[in-house]
């Protein structure tokens, strides 16, 4: 073998010359390289304990007015049989009795576990309390706890409806804003890379965190809708999330397992309701990898500042949804090569003309967390998606044509 460059000789090993290795070498390179200039962070858990579990054990091994507890891997629909049977002071007693366990089940009626969350959150918040003076941990632990605590105290607050609630390990929760028993549109905000309990939501740059996200985007659903209150809107970090931007965000294993959570969450909804999802960055791997599970419910799948979505077409997904996809010019996630080879990396990029998805405009959005800010048009989009307002979303330059077929 012969090299193509003068001067120099053939190579030890031919398949250093393969396309594909020098891809995934390119992208090993380039996630090693953030990691060592301080994009990937470290979280730990702070102990081996998971309360959801063992609350799921005890449920599992009880008995309730003489029968024994439904399963809690159990359909949605046969979960909210057995709740419609029980009284309200019933339903009440097991929400007590279980808060973790009924907080987080598809299927209870959305008030109860609301209810049922504010219980397990106040739980939680007293185990923070005292960690916050236990010696045993370090400095750095027992401020984790201090911040835990505070934030345990502001999801149960005035008005939070917290639909899921999980504080193992980094933790995971979803909250709704607007009336999910109502609402006829349902938009699911799915965040992405550093989504935990500590980052849920956010004083400075609100709209960067899940939270913010969601508030932000049921605000502007109703200006679209014009004050009609029958849209809901859920923050949903009810997942494992990378812990930045190393290993696990080049891989698609958190987004399988997060794509089972999700299209959990989607079964559980009101089957008369219509159901987009929102995916941010690594969220648009968790929504790529749900999609050809989804239900017919699910009609739009828009995605902002995505690394792909482990597809090389839209049609690639396997759903019948809507695939809308948009990136601002200052976002950083371009950078990132798109492409996937052994495992690393999640495949085309979404706003190509080769991936065929419908590219939206995002201007007005700053970086790689912008695009929930007010006065964006990429909010403007996500809003006018959400409510079923397709034919006048903005489309990028690149895809005028976006919303043609749709009018």
């Amino acid at each position: 073998m012969t090299s193509s460059f003068p001067g120099l000789g053939a190579p030890s090993f031919g398949f250093l010359q393969s396309t594909a290795w020098r891809a995934a070498l390119a992208l090993l390179v380039v996630f090693v390289m953030l990691a060592m200039t301080g994009w990937t962070a470290v979280r730990g858990s702070k102990d081996d304990a998971n309360p959801l579990a063992t609350a799921r054990s005890a449920w599992e091994h009880a008995s309730f007015r003489g029968h024994r507890l439904p399963d809690t891997d159990s359909a949605p629909g046969a979960l909210a049989a057995f709740f419609r049977k029980l009284s309200r002071a019933d339903r009440a007693t097991l929400a007590d009795r279980y808060p973790l366990v009924v907080g987080n089940m598809g299927g209870a009626p959305v008030d109860l576990r609301y209810q049922a969350n504010k219980q397990a959150l106040r739980q939680a918040g007293e185990l923070e309390r005292k960690r916050m003076h236990d010696r045993r941990l370090t400095p750095v632990g027992r401020r984790e706890a201090s911040r835990l605590m505070h934030r345990f105290a502001s999801m149960r607050g005035p008005g939070r409806q917290i639909l899921a609630f999980d504080p193992a390990g980094g933790g995971r929760a979803a909250e709704v804003f607007g009336d999910l028993r109502q609402a006829r549109h349902v938009s699911v905000v799915v965040p992405g890379v550093d989504t935990n309990l500590a980052t849920f939501e956010r004083t400075a740059r609100a709209t960067s965190a899940p939270a913010g996200m969601a508030k932000s985007l049921y605000d502007a659903e109703r200006s679209v809708r014009g004050g009609d209150s029958r849209t809901a809107v859920i923050a949903w970090a009810d997942y494992t999330a990378p812990a930045g931007l190393g290993v696990g965000a080049a891989t698609g294993q958190l987004a399988e397992a997060g794509a089972v959570r999700l299209n959990a969450l989607v079964r559980a909804l009101p089957k008369s309701a219509s159901v987009s999802l929102m995916c941010h960055s690594y969220g648009s791997v968790v929504c790529g990898v749900a999609a050809h599970r989804l239900p017919s419910g699910v009609t739009d799948i828009a995605v902002a500042g995505s690394p792909g979505m482990r597809a090389e077409t839209a049609a690639g997904l396997g759903t019948g949804a809507r695939v809308w996809a948009m990136r601002n010019p200052d976002d950083w996630i371009q950078d990132v090569p798109y492409l996937e080879v052994g495992g690393l990396g999640h495949g085309a990029d979404p706003v190509t003309e080769a991936f065929g998805s419908r590219v939206l405009s995002a201007a007005g959005a700053e970086g790689h967390a912008g695009y929930f800010v007010p006065g964006t048009e990429s909010l403007r989009n996500f809003a006018k998606i959400g409510v079923g307002a397709v034919s006048s979303v903005d489309c990028a330059a690149q895809d005028r044509e976006c919303s043609a077929d749709l009018a």
